[in-house]
């Protein structure tokens, strides 16, 4: 359909699209959009500490507590449609198959803007390799020798979300999201990675800080709007506009 609104997150792990973006999800999902959400990797090895200090725990255990956990995430975001590439973490390799089914992937959703990690993260280089892939199938899904005869992709703009170190990271947010109305939706859906319960506290408090700066760039006490729950994010392409 010429008017369907898409939107694509490509999420190294099972959970960062939940801290990162969930409220741009749970937002983009209520205005009509439909948002599809691929994760490269479960996170099994290197974000899944809790589980693996139960007793007994093996590595197809910790798969399957992941991915149930994102699908609950998901289904609290109203995500469209959520995708599991199994690729393995740390490290995260996506080789060219792979990158094919992004590109695939890509053509067939045709989002009008795609979400995902910094370019740069020295704690996790998952996130930075993601990406990577990001910026790479989009170029490849706009190449008309790319497959000839399929329609190629536009230009969606790449929005990174924020990573966990922001002064780390050479991230530097232009874009706030005011996600106040979802809030909830974006809490459930933090609440649903009981295996990172550490973290639940601490992107309740990053959504409040970025609240605080979008209060102060929409205008602040000279009328800006009351926002109490933010994301912010950092845009990689030039935007092309007819007014300022």
């Amino acid at each position: 359909m010429p008017d369907r609104k898409t939107a694509l997150v490509i999420s190294a792990h099972a959970a960062d699209f939940v801290w990162r973006c969930g409220g741009a999800i749970a937002l983009h999902q209520k205005q009509g959009y439909e948002v599809t959400v691929v994760c490269l990797s479960y996170g099994e090895r290197g974000e899944s500490a809790n589980l693996w200090k139960e007793p007994g725990m093996s590595l197809e255990k910790v798969k399957t507590a992941r991915r149930s956990e994102a699908e609950r995430a998901a289904e609290a975001l109203n995500v469209h449609d959520i995708q599991f590439m199994d690729l393995g973490d740390y490290p995260l390799h996506v080789d060219a198959e792979a990158k094919d089914r992004l590109v695939d992937t890509l053509r067939r959703v045709r989002p009008e803007f795609m979400l995902s990690h910094s370019k740069y993260d020295p704690y996790n280089t998952d996130h930075m390799y993601a990406t990577q892939i990001a910026m790479e199938v989009r170029m490849i899904a706009q190449a008309w020798g790319h497959k000839p005869g399929e329609q190629v992709l536009g230009a969606p703009q790449l929005y990174l979300f924020e990573p966990h170190q922001t002064e780390q990271m050479d991230w530097v947010p232009n874009v706030f999201l005011d996600i106040t109305e979802v809030w909830e939706n974006k809490r459930a859906a933090i609440e649903c990675m009981e295996g990172q319960h550490h973290l639940w506290a601490y992107y309740t408090n990053v959504a409040e800080n970025r609240a605080n700066h979008f209060r102060r760039n929409s205008g602040g006490q000279a009328g800006g709007r009351p926002a109490k729950y933010a994301e912010g994010f950092q845009a990689i392409y030039p935007r092309c506009v007819d007014r300022l």
